[in-house]
């Protein structure tokens, strides 16, 4: 099993994380939880399914997954190979005119977003390639070819800084008093951007706040309570959703 990350180049640094290669010799089974940024992925060997009431579905090979709010249940096949980018959670509306908001809760094969021929050469020069640092190349290539030098949208991004920095616990009405702007027009364009509702994506950011403090020696009393949970019962509903799992099971696997 491989999972390796590389950086991208500084002209992408502030609209791509990071990238992946990933690599499997077995058949697996996997869950992947809701994150703050949409993410593509290249199979340059092997394929890739995912799972849903127990029906299997045969993605492309190359593909976007846009922000989620549940969990989704992935099976790769032995021996595959996938090149995976994840956006910063304003990336995306850099390279495609599609609203990010289009593909919530969707994988979509990349040539609904992109010139199909552009990425059906990606997806052969891949084939190709060599080494770690050649398929990454080929795929940083075809993202600056995409890139859109557009203004970002600085209450957009000011507003998912602030809902980190509260670790997903800001009110909303909060938000729009801090931003100066009323609620409808903010998260038409919150979800334009980013790719959901405010609501939803500060629930995903408090969710991984949740997850990293499952790692520690604190009750899980304590971390509802920390979090902003209006009860137990909210806290572990919320948990589910998104693991689909219970935190005292899922705890006690960490």
């Amino acid at each position: 099993m491989k999972f390796d990350k590389h950086f991208p180049t500084d002209k992408l640094k502030d609209y791509i994380k990071y990238y992946v290669v990933s690599e499997n010799n077995l058949e697996s089974e996997y869950k992947v939880f809701p994150s703050s940024g949409l993410v593509i992925g290249f199979q340059y060997k092997g394929q890739l399914a995912s799972i849903k009431d127990n029906t299997i579905n045969k993605l492309a090979s190359a593909g976007i997954t846009g922000i989620s709010d549940s969990y989704k249940i992935f099976k790769n096949s032995a021996g595959i190979g996938t090149i995976l980018v994840y956006f910063t959670e304003t990336g995306f509306t850099h390279f495609a005119s599609n609203p990010a908001n289009e593909l919530f809760n969707l994988s979509l094969a990349l040539d609904d977003i992109f010139e199909k021929s552009k990425v059906s050469e990606v997806e052969e020069r891949l084939l190709s390639a060599a080494s770690d640092k050649q398929r990454i190349r080929i795929v940083e290539q075809f993202l600056l070819a995409q890139f859109k030098d557009i203004q970002a949208d600085k209450r957009i991004v000011e507003a998912v800084k602030l809902i980190y920095q509260s670790n997903g616990t800001i009110r909303i009405k909060e938000l729009n008093e801090k931003l100066f702007i009323s609620q409808s027009p903010f998260e038409k364009r919150f979800r334009k951007v980013v790719g959901t509702t405010p609501k939803k994506f500060a629930s995903i950011v408090r969710f991984h706040a949740v997850l990293d403090n499952l790692n520690n020696t604190k009750s899980l009393t304590e971390i509802c309570y920390e979090n902003n949970f209006f009860d137990q019962a909210h806290f572990i509903k919320n948990f589910k959703q998104f693991t689909g799992d219970t935190p005292e099971n899922f705890k006690r696997f960490l």
